[in-house]
C-alpha cells in the first residue's frame, strides 16, 4: 500500500510552524531527560547509601545502578505501546501522556521514605517508579523526533530533528546543575538528609510548563495524510495490521540498523556522564563538585553543538557525520581515562567535553537518520523499538558493566576497551547502512530506495544524490 504525500503548504517543504514545533519538542524532551538523568546522578551520589546501604561503597553503587538499568528495561515496552498508538492516533497525544507519566514518577521519588525509615519497602517503591520513568521515556523519544522530522522539510531535516536530541544534554545539564548548586550551598550532611529531594520535587513545576507548551503544537501533517489514507482503506474493507507486527515483518533490517547506530552512542554517553561520577568520586577520591561541574560545562557545549552536527549531516550526509563520532570515540576512549587520572579539574573537564563533542556527532544526525529508515505507518513503532532495544542492551548495562570492570580490575583500561568496542560496532553498522539524507517521508521506503540491496552505490532521493 503506497503512502500519499501530505497536502497543503506543509508537505513539500518546511512547516510554517516548525520553530514552535521544535521548541515544544525540545522543552518536553529536556524535562523528560532531566527526570531520567536525575535518577542516574542520584544513583551515583546518594542512592547507594539512602536506599541500598552496603559495607563496600562500590557494591551499593552497583546495586543502585541495577535499579537504574530497570528503567531501561521498561523502555522497549514503552516503545511498543506508545509506538502502536502513536502510529494509530497520532504523535501529539502520546507525547502529552509520556510527559505526565515521567513527571509524576519523578515527583513521587522526591517524597519517598528511605531505607532507614521504611526498610526494604523503600528500594521496592523506588524501583517501581523507575519502571514508570523508563516506560514513559520509551515512548517519548520516538514521538518527539518524529513530530519534528515530519514537520520539517527534506533538505533541513537533520538540523531541525537534532533539536529534540539536544534535550538529552539539556536535561542532563539541568539535572547536574541543580545537584551541583545544592552540593555547593549545602553541607554533605544536609544534602544527604533532605537536599537531594529538591531536584525531584522541582520536576512537578517543570512538567506543568512542558505540558502547557506541548499541548499547543499541531499534529504531524505527514501522519495526518497517512491516517486519512488508512481511513479510506478501512472504508473499502482493507484492514491494517498492527504497526509493531508490520515493523518486524517488513522492517526488521532497519530495526537492526537503528540498534547498531545507537549502540556505541548509548554506551559512550552513560560512561562519559553517569559512570564518570563514580570514577571521579570513588576511584579518584575527588569531591562530588569536581565531577558534577565538569559534566555541567561539557553538557553546555554538547547542547550547543548537537544542532550543528545535525546541520552538517544535511550537507554531507548522515553517515559521514556519524562515522566521525563513532570512529573518533573508539580512539578517544583510552585518552579519556588517562586525562581523568590527572585529577585536574581543567583536564577532566576537557576530557568530558571532547568526549561529548564526539558523542554529539553520533547523536545529532541520529533522529533524522532513524526517522528516514521507516514508512509513516510504522515510523513511530520502528523508531521507538530500534532506539529502545539499543537502550536496554547498551545504555542500561553501560554503568553496571563499567562499575563491575572497575571493581574487578581496579583500572580504567578495561572500561576504555569496552567503550572502544562499542564504538566500533556503531562504526561498522553505519558504514554498511545506506545514506538517507534528503528522503521524502511521504513516500514509502521501497519508492525512495528502489535498489536497497545496492547500499554501496549512490542512491538518488528526490533531488539529492546521497
Amino acid at each position: 500500500m503506497s503512502e500519499t504525500p501530505a497536502t497543503g503548504p506543509a508537505a513539500p517543504g518546511r512547516s510554517p510552524g516548525i520553530a514552535r514545533i521544535v521548541g515544544a519538542s525540545l522543552i518536553g524532551t529536556t524535562i523528560e531527560w532531566y527526570d531520567f538523568f536525575l535518577y542516574g546522578s542520584a544513583a551515583a551520589l546518594v542512592f547507594n547509601t539512602l536506599f541500598f546501604p552496603a559495607a563496600d561503597p562500590l557494591v551499593g553503587t552497583l546495586i543502585a545502578f541495577i535499579t537504574y538499568a530497570v528503567g531501561f528495561a521498561a523502555r522497549p515496552l514503552g516503545g511498543v505501546v506508545f509506538g502502536h498508538f502513536g502510529d494509530k492516533i497520532g504523535r501529539k497525544k502520546l507525547l502529552v501522556i509520556s510527559l505526565l507519566m515521567m513527571g509524576g514518577a519523578t515527583f513521587a521519588m522526591g517524597l519517598l521514605p528511605t531505607y532507614e525509615t521504611l526498610g526494604a519497602g523503600a528500594p521496592i517503591l523506588l524501583t517501581v517508579l523507575r519502571l514508570v520513568q523508563g516506560f514513559a521515556l520509551g515512548g517519548e523519544w520516538g514521538g518527539a523526533v518524529l513530530i519534528v522530522s515530519e514537520h520539517g522539510g527534506d533538505k533541513q531535516r537533520g538540523f531541525w530533528a537534532s533539536w529534540p536530541q539536544a534535550g538529552a544534554p539539556g536535561g542532563n545539564l539541568l539535572a547536574t546543575g541543580v545537584l551541583a548548586l545544592l552540593a555547593a550551598v549545602q553541607s554533605e550532611e544536609a544534602f544527604t538528609a533532605w537536599g537531594w529531594r529538591i531536584p525531584f520535587l522541582l520536576s512537578g513545576v517543570l512538567v506543568l510548563l512542558g505540558l502547557w507548551i506541548r499541548v499547543s503544537v499541531s499534529e504531524s501533517p505527514v501522519f495526518l495524510a497517512a491516517q486519512a489514507e488508512a481511513q479510506a482503506d478501512a472504508a473499502r474493507g482493507i484492514k491494517e495490521k498492527a504497526p509493531v507486527l508490520e515493523v518486524f515483518r517488513r522492517s526488521w533490517k532497519e530495526v537492526l540498523t537503528a540498534i547498531g547506530t545507537r549502540f556505541g552512542e548509548n554506551i559512550s554517553y552513560y560512561v562519559l556522564t553517569a559512570f564518570l561520577l563514580v570514577y571521579v568520586t570513588t576511584h579518584l577520591e575527588l569531591p562530588k563538585g569536581t565531577a558534577l561541574n565538569a559534566v555541567l560545562i561539557a553538557s553546555a557545549v554538547h547542547f550547543v553543538t548537537i544542532p550543528l552536527w545535525g546541520a552538517l549531516s544535511d550537507r554531507i550526509g548522515r553517515r559521514p557525520v556519524t562515522l566521525i563520532g563513532s570512529a573518533g570515540m573508539a580512539l578517544w576512549a583510552f585518552g579519556f581515562f588517562a586525562l581523568l587520572d590527572s585529577k585536574s579539574f581543567a583536564v577532566i573537564t576537557l576530557a568530558v567535553t571532547a568526549g561529548l563533542l564526539l558523542h554529539g556527532a553520533m547523536y545529532g544526525p541520529q533522529a533524522a537518520f532513524i526517522s528516514e529508515l521507516f514508512d509513516t505507518k510504522v515510523r513511530y513503532s520502528g523508531a521507538s523499538m530500534g532506539s529502545q532495544l539499543a537502550a536496554i542492551v547498551a545504555g542500561a548495562l553501560a554503568p553496571i558493566i563499567a562499575v563491575e570492570l572497575l571493581k574487578e580490575y581496579d583500572s580504567a583500561t578495561p572500561v576504555a576497551l569496552y567503550l572502544c568496542l562499542a564504538s566500533i560496532i556503531t562504526t561498522v553498522t553505519v558504514a554498511l547502512a545506506r545514506e538517507t539524507r534528503g528522503r521524502d517521508l511521504t513516500t514509502t521506503v521501497a519508492a525512495a530506495f528502489p535498489h536497497p540491496a545496492r547500499r554501496s552505490l549512490p542512491t538518488v532521493v528526490g533531488e539529492d544524490t546521497v
